[in-house]
């Protein structure tokens, strides 16, 4: 709940009255009365404190008062971040309190800090301070400034973090001798507050910060800052006017008495390389550029070792992975330029859609290295997994609200990380296959006109997931079932035999007793492999691995770059793990060697004792690799006058 309002009046009275000026150990009391004499208005001299050798009975001196202010663990300190002001008053009101009252507090200020107090209006109170040169109101509620209430004595105006929307209150009457004036933070937007940055309203302005706003129009705003003829600091970046690529160069051009931009000098090599763009300003296009790459993903885990061999029937299951991102919308533009057919939206596939040759030697290979593994559902779906894509509509209609909702429920449940975020539009990596390290090798360039959505989406930053793609495929046509009867079980086994001899004939080979046994294993598997030609898949079942937010606001303060490898922490299982140490061991010759010779009772080199501990070593050492994605996101920026108008001319 938002406090009320108030005055800034209100607001300093309510500051010196919590500075406890008039209690102790500040003021008169019974702790200094003897040091003081009547208050009477006879003579000047009086409020002089007096100056005794010995302290009355019952009194405190002066140094330990002070002390009683200085020291951090006294509870009459001064609270942390006090001002210098706010020190020696406190000081003051126990070396000469009598001195302290209104005349004195309004020609003593020169400075004025009132932060985070929840003003909303700067009343005309404030014109009482006749000697204030630096007035402090950042972190508050104002929405509006009536420059008539400043004093004309302000060199430094502070109104961070407000609500102002325009600058024209201010230009109404201006203090004539500000030298600072700082609007950062605020929400100043359209082409028209450039009118309000001339030198005829700020005459001796040396510096000007109007950071993180949403002013828009770079060329209009420089063209009102080129009058300021003593501006020497300038604060533009958080605009989203300092998205555009050549925004440093052509400012740096364009102002050339300016000392400081963004906080960062301006040295002789930038002007010398921007020199002239500033005469080309209508030529460029104001669009800026972002470069988005993703690289290798690690610490996934192969989740279809957990799955069992299909049979002929099905399920034959392929998973697949991919790295999504969100990114805003161009509206204004007519579209994002890409660099390539890489961005593609996250949908399931129709269900019954025909798998290709190139997904059915997949399945084949996945199930050709798959390893034994613990129970699962019958389809051999995980229990946790999360399905996406709406399901096949009954064959009936009804209309009854509770038969719909039992329906819905038994809908599966789609994962609201999948989707993309409000205002913004999802985009996915290729599709790839399981491996320890999967490379996305994904680069997508986006091109964006309207920038004041493209600063916003750059505050709240852009979520970065990983998805894990299951799909189940089921033969079109069912194999045929051989149904051998007794009365031909004989002539089958003739057949066979038969078979066989001319298999051994067309061979011509003697010594096959051990070869032949192997060609049939061989020959069993490539058929326990073989799929069948056509297949029907069902919508792919998605699950979220890893999600989190990626933060882009430093390429708003003035960083090119943003590269992270986003953690998600670690999914895999020691089960897992473990399966597919094995499976790989298995698919090394040299591991093969090293079980058998663990079985056999014969005497094993050294070398293969080694590597018969291999697993044992795993076990010991083992560590879970955590869930990985290297991402980078590039805002494009000139190097010089020649690359800005070589690629942004219009």
């Amino acid at each position: 709940m938002e406090k009320p309002g108030r005055t800034l009046s209100a607001a300093v009275r309510e500051h010196l009255r919590q500075l406890c000026l008039r209690e102790f150990p500040c003021g008169t009391g019974s702790w200094n009365k003897s040091r003081f004499l009547p208050r009477t208005p006879r003579a000047w001299r009086e409020l002089i404190p007096r100056e005794e050798e010995v302290v009355s009975p019952g009194e405190e001196s002066v140094e330990a008062l002070l002390d009683l202010v200085r020291s951090p663990h006294s509870p009459w300190a001064l609270l942390e971040g006090s001002s210098a002001e706010d020190r020696f008053l406190k000081e003051l009101a126990i070396q000469n309190p009598l001195v302290l009252k209104d005349t004195f507090f309004y020609s003593y200020f020169r400075s004025l800090r009132v932060v985070d107090k929840q003003v909303n209006l700067v009343d005309k109170g404030l014109l009482k301070f006749l000697k204030l040169e630096e007035l402090v109101l950042s972190a508050n509620q104002i929405k509006e400034v009536d420059a008539i209430n400043l004093p004309p004595t302000l060199k430094v105006l502070e109104l961070y973090g407000n609500k102002i929307t325009s600058m024209e209150c201010l230009c109404a009457h201006p203090p004539p001798r500000l030298q600072h004036l700082g609007l950062g933070h605020n929400k100043l937007l359209g082409p028209l507050e450039s009118l309000y940055v001339t030198a005829d309203h700020w005459p001796n302005l040396v510096s000007l910060d109007l950071s993180f706003n949403d002013l828009t129009d770079l060329q209009g705003m420089i063209a009102s800052l080129s009058t300021l003829q003593h501006l020497r600091l300038l604060v533009l970046q958080g605009n989203p006017l300092g998205l555009v690529p050549y925004y440093r160069g052509f400012t740096i051009d364009s102002l050339s008495r300016l000392c400081v931009l963004d906080d960062i000098t301006v040295s002789p090599s930038e002007k010398y390389q921007f020199r002239g763009l500033s005469h080309h300003g209508d030529l460029l296009a104001c669009e800026a550029q972002l470069v988005v790459t993703i690289g290798n993903v690690k610490g996934v885990p192969d989740t279809s070792i957990l799955d069992p061999d299909p049979g002929p029937q099905g399920p034959f299951i392929s998973y697949s992975y991919y790295v999504t991102y969100g990114f805003v919308e161009d509206e204004e533009g007519e579209g994002s330029k890409y660099g390539g057919v890489l961005a593609e939206t996250v949908e399931p596939a129709p269900r019954g859609e025909p798998l290709g040759q190139d997904v059915r030697e997949e399945l084949s290979e996945g199930h050709g290295e798959s390893v034994e593994s613990g129970p699962s559902t019958p389809s051999g779906q995980r229990e946790d997994s999360l399905a996406s894509g709406a399901s096949a509509p009954p064959p009936w209609v009804t209309d009854s609200a509770e038969e719909l909702e039992a329906l819905a429920k038994l809908r599966p449940r789609v994962d609201p990380r999948l989707g993309p975020s409000a205002g913004t539009v999802l985009f996915s990596t290729t599709r790839k296959p399981w491996t320890d390290v999967i490379p996305c090798n994904y680069e997508m360039q986006h091109s964006l006109r309207d920038l004041v959505p493209l600063k916003a989406f750059l505050l709240a930053g852009t979520t970065v997931t990983i998805v894990e793609e299951k799909i189940l495929s089921w033969p079109l046509v069912p194999p045929p079932v051989d149904i051998v009867s007794p009365a031909k079980k004989g002539k089958g086994e003739k057949d066979k035999k038969g078979k066989k001899d001319k298999d051994k004939e067309k061979d011509g080979n003697d010594k096959a007793g051990k070869g032949d046994k192997g060609t049939a294993k061989e020959q069993k598997a490539s058929k326990k492999k073989e799929l069948p030609k056509e297949l029907r898949q069902d919508p792919p079942i998605l699950r979220v691995l890893g999600s989190g937010l990626l933060a882009l606001e430093p390429l708003l303060a003035g960083e090119s770059l943003v590269s992270s490898v986003c953690n998600f922490g670690v999914i895999r299982t020691p089960e897992i793990d473990r399966l597919m140490f094995l499976r790989d061991l298995k698919k090394n010759k040299r591991a093969k060697n090293v079980l058998e010779a663990g079985k056999s009772k014969t005497k094993v080199p050294a070398s293969l004792e080694k590597k018969k501990s291999a697993f044992a070593i795993y076990e010991s050492d083992y560590q879970p690799q955590p869930l990985t994605v290297e991402v980078q996101i590039q805002l494009n920026q000139c190097r010089s006058a020649e690359e800005a108008l070589r690629d942004f001319s219009l």
